[in-house]
C-alpha cells in the first residue's frame, strides 16, 4: 500500500520535532501535526519561559548584594508587564526557529489536532493522512483536582500571561513546578504561600537536599502550609470570578489570597487521540505503554516523551526521539538510556543531581561512603546574604564508584551537568581525589571532600 508518509508524528514538541527532523535527514518522507504552537511544553510554556522568569526574579537580591560591593543603584522598581512581554517575545522567536527547522528538514507541518483512525490513518482537522509508521509525542498537561472553585485557579500554563503580578499568591503542590514558581513570585516581590499535603517539598529527591531546600524557602519568606489540603476556593470579587479568593480547608480553616495556582502534577495527553482505534494500550499509570525501543502495543506505532511518563525531561524526550529515528530510518539501532540522567530544579537556590539519592543507594547497594559539605558562598561573605550551599557525594564502598552527586546552591545545574559526564564515564572517588581544584570556586568542594560522614550505611541489610 502507498502511504502519504513514511512517518507521521502527532505532537510537535521537543521529542516529536527531533524525531521528525532526524528521520527526514535519513531520507524518510515525514509529516507532523500540532494543535497549538510548535515547540511543545518546554519552549512554549515550560522550561524556557520559566527559567527566564527565574532570571528576572533574582535581580532584587543582586541589587542588595551590589551595595556591599560599593555600587549605588538607587531604589529599584520592577515592571511585570515588561518582563512578561519580553519573555513571551523570546518564546515567539523560538517558535519561529522551530518552524524553520522543520521546513529546513523537509518535514511537512499540519496544524490541527491529530487523531488516530486506525493503525495507519490519522485525521487532522478535515485532512485524512496515511503513514507507514506513526510516532505519538503529545506530551502532558497540568492536573487540577476536582474541588469546588477549581476553575478559579490557574496553572503553570497561565502564569506566563498574567495581566498583573499578584500581591499574594498561593501555590498548591510541593513538586519542582511549585517550588520554582514560588521562588519566581517571591523574588518579584509577591507574598507567597505553598500548600502541601506532606511535611516537606520535593518528595522523591534526596532527603537531605529536599530538607535543605525546604528550609531555604522558609528563610526567603515563603510560607509553607504543610500537611494541608484545600476543600474549596471562593471568589470574593464583584463578578464572582475574580479575587481576592477565600481558600477553605477540610478542617474548617480559611485564608485569603489574590491568586491560587495549582502545581499538583501533570498527566499524559492520551485522551481524544484515538489510541483505542489503533490498538495502543495504556499502562497502569495512564501513560502509553512502550518497550525499550519506545514501541507501543501496535507494531507500527511508537511513543516518546512525557506521554510515556518515563523520565519527563526535555533532554530525555530528545534522546528518545533521536534513538527512534536512528533505529527505524537510519539503520543505526540504539535504545534510549535512562540511567544516570542528570536533572535540576530551578528553585532559589537551585538544586541539581545525577545518579542515586542516598535513600535509593541504601536500597540498591551495599556499604556506602557519603561525603557532604555546607558553606556560605564566597560572594555572600561580603554582602552578608543568608544563603548557603549544600553538596553531597555518594560512593559505593566496595568499588569506590561515585553513584550519586547532589548540590543545592547557585549554578548547581551548570556544575552537575559537567559532573554527569564523569559519572557516565564511571568515575571513582579516587578520580575526584586526584583532580586539582580551581580556587576559589564552589566546584572545588567536590574534589576536596576527604572525610566520609560518620553515619554512612554499613550494609544494605542494615539499611533495610
Amino acid at each position: 500500500m502507498a502511504y502519504d508518509y513514511d512517518l507521521f508524528v502527532i505532537g510537535a514538541g521537543s521529542g516529536g520535532v527531533r524525531a521528525s527532523r532526524i528521520a527526514a535527514t535519513h531520507g524518510a518522507r515525514v509529516g507532523i501535526c500540532e494543535d497549538y504552537r510548535v515547540g511543545g511544553t518546554c519552549v512554549i510554556r515550560g522550561c524556557v519561559p520559566k527559567k527566564l522568569l527565574m532570571y528576572g526574579s533574582k535581580f532584587a537580591h543582586e541589587f542588595e548584594d551590589a551595595a556591599a560591593y560599593g555600587w549605588s543603584v538607587g531604589e529599584p522598581t520592577h515592571s511585570w508587564t515588561t518582563l512578561r512581554d519580553n519573555v513571551n517575545n523570546e518564546v515567539d522567536r523560538l517558535n519561529a526557529l522551530y518552524l524553520r527547522l522543520l521546513e529546513g528538514a523537509g518535514v511537512k507541518l499540519h496544524m490541527g489536532r491529530g487523531r488516530l483512525m486506525d493503525r495507519h490513518t490519522i485525521q487532522v482537522g478535515e485532512e485524512t493522512i496515511t503513514a507507514e509508521k506513526i510516532l505519538i509525542a503529545t506530551g502532558g498537561h497540568p492536573v487540577i483536582p476536582s474541588i469546588a472553585g477549581a476553575e478559579l485557579a490557574i496553572t503553570s500554563n497561565d502564569a506566563f500571561h498574567l495581566p498583573e503580578l499578584p500581591k499574594h499568591i498561593t501555590i498548591v503542590g510541593a513538586g519542582y513546578i511549585a517550588v520554582e514558581f514560588a521562588g519566581i513570585f517571591r523574588g518579584l516581590g509577591a507574598k507567597v504561600d505553598i500548600v502541601l499535603r506532606r511535611d516537606r517539598v520535593l518528595r522523591g529527591f534526596d532527603e537531605e537536599c529536599r530538607t535543605f531546600v525546604h528550609e531555604a524557602l522558609k528563610d526567603s519568606g515563603i510560607r509553607l502550609r504543610t500537611e494541608m489540603e484545600i476543600a474549596r476556593i471562593v471568589a470574593k470579587g464583584e463578578d464572582g470570578k475574580s479575587g481576592p479568593f477565600e481558600v477553605h480547608t477540610p478542617m474548617g480553616g480559611m485564608f485569603e489570597t489574590d491568586c491560587v495556582m495549582y502545581a499538583t502534577g501533570r498527566a499524559p495527553n492520551t485522551s481524544g487521540i484515538g489510541l483505542e482505534k489503533a490498538g495502543v494500550q495504556l499502562n497502569k499509570a495512564g501513560a502509553i505503554a512502550v518497550d525499550e525501543w519506545s514501541k507501543t502495543t501496535a507494531d507500527n506505532i511508537w511513543a516518546v516523551g512525557d506521554v510515556t511518563d518515563r523520565i519527563n525531561l526535555t533532554p530525555v524526550a530528545l534522546m528518545e526521539g533521536h534513538c527512534f529515528a536512528d533505529t527505524e530510518f537510519g539503520k543505526k539501532p540504539r535504545k534510549a538510556n535512562h540511567h544516570e540522567v542528570p536533572s535540576a530544579v530551578f528553585c532559589q537556590p537551585e538544586m541539581a543531581n545525577v545518579g542515586l539519592s542516598e535513600e535509593q543507594a541504601k536500597l540498591q547497594l551495599g556499604e556506602l561512603r557519603i561525603y557532604t559539605a555546607a558553606f556560605r558562598p564566597m560572594k555572600y561573605t561580603v554582602s552578608g546574604r543568608h544563603q548557603r550551599t549544600f553538596m553531597k557525594m555518594i560512593v559505593e564502598a566496595s568499588t569506590d564508584r561515585v553513584v550519586g552527586i547532589h548540590m543545592v546552591g547557585d549554578d548547581a545545574a551548570e556544575l552537575i551537568q559537567g559532573l554527569a559526564v564523569a559519572m557516565k564515564a564511571g568515575a571513582t572517588k579516587a578520580h575526584f581525589d586526584a583532580t586539582v581544584g580551581i580556587h576559589p570556586t564552589a566546584g572545588e568542594e567536590f574534589v576536596t571532600m576527604r572525610t566520609a560522614r560518620p553515619d554512612s550505611t554499613p550494609t544494605r541489610a542494615a539499611a533495610e
